[in-house]
């Protein structure tokens, strides 16, 4: 498939997991990929391995997305290997970190959820921004816990990542001029690291079972959504988050 031929997109947390996925579906669908990592380097190299090896093109980027100055750097070395401007962005980085209730909570905890969660969407979209053709696609990665709370000591991760939604939203308006789209996927339980480290299996079962559909989601199936949020196929879909839980929770 060659629907996104001859453009460019940057995929921030595009090593593993759902960022994995994401980055191969793009590349699949004749995209670039500029694969962002942090400190998971051997991981990047084997996305970019596969996708190469199935006669996609991707390179992958260091750089911590809580550093302006590594955004920066992020889309200026993916243009020396790709050139042109840039076509879509993908903010996949963030995480739980760890699960703490208010009481027994850190500031430094809650700054540190709050960066990698929201500020570096801010970082990576305002990096990218002038490099961003008109007519281009921003995605952007919210969450289920947006909408109920989250699970225990989950409230930073679910607070940041309502900000994430507020933003995506503000932007798809600010970006209206240039004809750029802005969305947001909100995963519910999907079968991730992320829940490997911070969910015990009895929960993910008990969440499960409450699914309608009565099973985790994975990854690809979240790549999959994006793929098409970044297509012409949803042309007419801008400033919304989408629910991607299998029915376990109804916005």
């Amino acid at each position: 498939m060659s629907e996104l031929a001859n453009k460019t997109a940057i995929v921030t947390g595009g090593a593993r997991d759902i960022g994995r996925q994401v980055s191969l579906k793009l590349a699949a669908m004749g995209a670039n990929v500029i694969i962002n990592f942090y400190d998971n380097e051997a991981d990047a190299k084997e996305t970019v391995t596969t996708i190469t090896a199935a006669g996609g093109k991707a390179t992958a980027v260091q750089g911590d997305m809580t550093k302006f100055v590594d955004a920066q750097r992020l889309v200026s070395e993916g243009q020396k290997v790709f050139g042109g401007k840039i076509d879509i962005l993908v903010n996949v980085a963030g995480g739980l970190m760890g699960r703490h209730q208010i009481v027994d909570m850190e500031e430094s905890f809650w700054d540190a959820v709050m960066n990698v969660n929201l500020k570096s969407v801010f970082f990576a979209t305002k990096a990218v921004i002038p490099q961003l053709n008109d007519g281009g696609a921003i995605v952007n990665f919210s969450t289920q816990a947006v909408h109920d709370g989250g699970g225990p000591g989950a409230i930073a991760y679910a607070s940041a990542k309502a900000g994430v939604l507020t933003f995506t939203r503000g932007l798809a308006k600010e970006l209206a001029p240039k004809k750029v789209r802005v969305n947001a996927v909100s995963p519910g339980m999907i079968n991730t690291t992320f829940h490997n480290t911070f969910t015990k299996p009895e929960v993910r079962q008990k969440v499960a079972g409450m699914t309608p559909l009565g099973r985790e989601g994975e990854a690809y199936e979240v790549a999959d959504l994006v793929a098409f949020l970044c297509s012409d196929r949803s042309s007419f879909i801008n400033g919304e988050t989408i629910q991607i839980n299998g029915g376990l929770f109804f916005a």
